[in-house]
C-alpha cells in the first residue's frame, strides 16, 4: 500500500508541474488558463438538469446521468441519413436535453463522428463528458491477430482524437475492444495502458480504460490489474455483443467482470444495451415500450453507471430521456415484453446463423 500511495504522490507531483509548466508558458503569451488553451479544467464539475437520474461513474467521482450518447449512431455508413449540418444539431440536441456522455472512437473517424461531436460541442466541452478510443489491428494478418504493438500509434492516435474533436483534452481515452482488445493479448494491451497512462501523466487525457464486446476472460484480467478507471462492456438484456451471441460461459465471465470492476470502484459504462438494435421488428405492436423495458432492466444494477446508447435521430434522443424522466422500476410487464420480444430474435433464421461465443 505504501508503495501505491508513493506512486500516486509522484504522479500527482509530475502532473501539478506539467500544469504549472503549461500554464506559465500561456502566461507568457497573455491567454488564459483554460482547458481551450491547453489545461486541463482542475476539479472539473458538470452541470446537471433534472432531465433523467443520475449516478457517478467511479473512481473518475464525476457525477453524470445515466444516459450517454453513442457516436456510432452518426456514421451514415452505418444507417444515418441525415446531414452533416443535421448530426452535428442532433448531437447539440442530445446535450441541449440533458446528456452529458459522449461516446466516439477514432475508427469511427472515416465515418466524421468524432468531427461532428467536437464541432457540436466545441463551445461547451469543459460541461461534457467525452470519451473516444484507440485501435489496433493488423490487417496483413488472416487471423487478425497482433505480433507486436507499435506503441508509437498511440501518441498518433491521441493527436489526431484530440484534432478532430477541437479539444486539448480528452476526459476519458479506451483501448477499443473491436479492433483492439479482442486482437491483442493482456500483455500487449498493458503495453498500450502504458501509453496512454503517459498522455494522462501529461494532462491529454483525464482518464484511461477499455472496451469490450465478448472476450471477457481478457478483460478480466485487464480489470483485475486495478490499472484501468473504467472499462465499457457489452451488457444487455440480449445475450449479444459486437457479431455474435454469448455462450452461457462467456455471460458468466462478463458477470465477473462486473464484479470485479465494482469491487475495484471502476467506471462502469454498459454497450449494445438495446442488443444493437436486433430488439425490434418481427412484427409486435409493443415494440415502442422496448427501449424503455430494455433501460429499466439495467437499471437495476447498481454497478452500472452509463447506459450508452446510440441515437440516430431527435426522437430517439427525446424518448429514451422521457422514459428515463418517469418512473424506472423495471415491472412484469417490462419481463414479459423482453422475454416475448428476445424469443422471437433468438429465434429467427439469420439470427440462429449468428456465432456463439
Amino acid at each position: 500500500m505504501r508503495e501505491k500511495s508513493e506512486e500516486l504522490n509522484r504522479r500527482g507531483f509530475m502532473k501539478k508541474g506539467a500544469k504549472a509548466t503549461a500554464a506559465a508558458a500561456v502566461a507568457a503569451t497573455g491567454l488564459s488558463t483554460n482547458a481551450a488553451h491547453g489545461v486541463v479544467p482542475e476539479d472539473k464539475k458538470i452541470t446537471l438538469t433534472d432531465a433523467m437520474p443520475t449516478r457517478v461513474l467511479g473512481k473518475t467521482n464525476l457525477e453524470l446521468p445515466i444516459l450517454g450518447y453513442g457516436g456510432a449512431a452518426l456514421p451514415k455508413k452505418w444507417g444515418n441519413t441525415l446531414s452533416t449540418e443535421d448530426r452535428v444539431k442532433l448531437v447539440r440536441h442530445a446535450y441541449d436535453s440533458g446528456i452529458r456522455y459522449f461516446d466516439t472512437a477514432i475508427s469511427y473517424t472515416y465515418a466524421d463522428s468524432q468531427a461532428i461531436i467536437g464541432k457540436a460541442l466545441k463551445e461547451i466541452r469543459d460541461d461534457v463528458f467525452i470519451t473516444t478510443k484507440v485501435d489496433f489491428w493488423d490487417v496483413s494478418k488472416a487471423d487478425g491477430r497482433i505480433t507486436k504493438v507499435d506503441t508509437k500509434v498511440v501518441a498518433r492516435q491521441i493527436e489526431k482524437n484530440l484534432a478532430e474533436l477541437q479539444s486539448d483534452y480528452i476526459d476519458a481515452i479506451l483501448i477499443h475492444g473491436t479492433p483492439g482488445v479482442e486482437q491483442m493479448t493482456v500483455e500487449q494491451c498493458m503495453e498500450v495502458q502504458g501509453e496512454l497512462a503517459k498522455a494522462r501523466d501529461k494532462g491529454q487525457v483525464r482518464f484511461v480504460g477499455f472496451s469490450a464486446h465478448h472476450y471477457f476472460d481478457k478483460a478480466l484480467a485487464l480489470i483485475s490489474t486495478g490499472e484501468f478507471d473504467l472499462c465499457m462492456l457489452a451488457y444487455g438484456y440480449l445475450p449479444r455483443g459486437n457479431s455474435r451471441l454469448f455462450s452461457p460461459r462467456t455471460t458468466e465471465l462478463r458477470n465477473a467482470c462486473l464484479a470485479k470492476a465494482h469491487e475495484l470502484e471502476m467506471g462502469i459504462v454498459a454497450m449494445k444495451v438495446l442488443g444493437a438494435g436486433m430488439l425490434g421488428g418481427f412484427g409486435r405492436k409493443d415494440l415502442e415500450k422496448l427501449p424503455g423495458a430494455a433501460c429499466r432492466y439495467l437499471l437495476q444494477d447498481q454497478r452500472v453507471h452509463i447506459l450508452n446508447i446510440g441515437m440516430r435521430f431527435p426522437a430517439e434522443i427525446d424518448g429514451n430521456i422521457k422514459t428515463l424522466a418517469g418512473d424506472t422500476t423495471y415491472t412484469n410487464e417490462d419481463r414479459a415484453l423482453l422475454a416475448g420480444v428476445s424469443s422471437a430474435v433468438l429465434g429467427d433464421e439469420k439470427v440462429k446463423k449468428m456465432s456463439v461465443e
